[in-house]
């Protein structure tokens, strides 16, 4: 995807708001639309970004991802696995509260031989690594604030067996 006619749209845009204004406007507005050039490409980026993302989860376990080749952005659309049996509803821990429509973005630190898995793992259920982290944090913390399980809450001392009856 060229964003030079959307970055063109923008400098006409800025050139018929400074005409009002005379020539000084004019030549100031020609002025500053080259160094703005790639501040505009950069936000243009970063909102098809952010709408990849939101696609992305709408389309789990397929994904869109951006690609910056040169100047030029393209798109890469993996669709979801065909499957041969109906797909299984998904548990509603897995998908992350996403009412508010907020998101936000994090730096994430990883081994390198812990990313090669994560990528594999993402890769196998045919999504991007993402999504694929979202739905492993969300389901993560969703187990979390479930209560224990009965066997968890014994003691340490307890063997989890009783025995009644009597003793000589």
């Amino acid at each position: 995807m060229d964003l030079t006619p959307f970055v063109d749209q923008l400098r006409r845009e800025l050139a018929l708001a400074a005409a009002p204004g005379g020539e000084e406007a004019q030549a100031l507005a020609e002025r500053l639309t080259a160094p703005l050039e790639s501040s505009v490409r950069l936000a243009l980026l970063s909102a098809l970004s952010a709408a990849a993302e939101e696609i992305t989860g709408q389309l789990a376990p397929g994904s869109v991802d951006v690609r910056l080749r040169g100047s030029d952005i393209g798109f890469v659309v993996t669709p979801p696995p065909a499957e041969e049996h109906p797909p299984a509803p998904a548990p509603e821990t897995a998908v992350p509260d996403a009412d508010d429509g907020s998101t936000i973005r994090i730096t994430l630190r990883l081994p390198e031989t812990l990313k090669v898995r994560v990528e594999e793992a993402a890769a196998r259920l045919g999504s991007s690594v993402n999504t694929w982290l979202v739905r492993v944090v969300a389901d993560a913390v969703a187990r979390a604030d479930r209560p224990p399980a009965p066997e968890a809450r014994r003691s340490r001392w307890s063997s989890g067996q009783s025995y009644t009856g009597w003793v000589r």
